[in-house]
């Protein structure tokens, strides 16, 4: 059984980034991510002779960066300046590393969603955005599709585009918490995992990133009105 203590410097930065999003804290900074390590591992991301007292940061961003890097691995996803998300691949990585060789325990029965969660997710899955990253034909992606899957128009401005955003990202985070290890049924009867919920979290996260720069262009244009 792999146990934490025999984990690797990649996949010990790579529970703190988990555990920063258990949190709440999602896309969250490479300084807090340092932070965040050396909270939970003090001898294995603390500098030098004041273990106790201050974190190396050289430790941590020497794995986030670079060909071996977390994000090359598909583990995290850059969403800005030094600003990270967990992919699907590095929530899978995680539950391996928790769960080690051992069966992880029997899921509970269906989860029941309220009437939000169900529409939201329908409509996730159903996006042009989420078929094109399943079908490997990413780099095809529009701002309209963007759009479309965060449920927004191209003239969204400011707050009303944030929410719009933030509403996607909490939700699916929400019902992911709340699945765990078990699934769901939606109202058209497919049957959802945390792989599924993985997926559209990665698609948010891949979108963001891919048109950051229309994002900001809404988001500034709504401050001058």
């Amino acid at each position: 059984m792999n146990t934490i203590a025999e984990c690797t410097i990649p996949e010990k930065i790579l529970l703190a980034a988990f555990q920063l999003e258990e949190q709440g804290q999602s896309p969250f900074s490479a300084e807090t991510l340092i932070v965040a390590a050396w909270q939970k591992y003090p001898h294995g991301f603390g500098l030098k002779g004041f273990e106790e007292r201050h974190p190396d940061s050289n430790k941590v961003l020497a794995c986030l960066m670079g060909e071996k890097g977390l994000a090359r691995r598909g583990w995290l996803v850059k969403m800005g300046q030094k600003l990270y998300a967990l992919t699907r691949e590095g929530r899978q990585v995680v539950r391996r590393l928790l769960h080690g060789d051992d069966p992880p325990p029997a899921p509970p029965g269906p989860l029941k969603l309220s009437r939000e969660q169900d529409w939201l997710l329908l409509h996730l899955l159903a996006s042009p955005a989420v078929h094109k990253l399943e079908q490997g034909r990413q780099v095809e992606w529009t701002f309209a599709e963007a759009c479309r899957f965060w449920g927004v128009t191209e003239t969204s401005l400011g707050d009303d585009l944030d929410a719009c955003l933030d509403r996607v990202r909490f939700t699916v985070a929400e019902v992911e918490r709340l699945i765990g290890l078990g699934g769901a049924v939606l109202s058209n009867g497919r049957y959802i995992t945390g792989d599924d919920t993985g997926l559209l979290l990665d698609v948010h996260n891949r979108l963001e990133e891919r048109f950051a720069r229309h994002l900001t262009l809404l988001r500034n244009r709504g401050a001058r009105r």
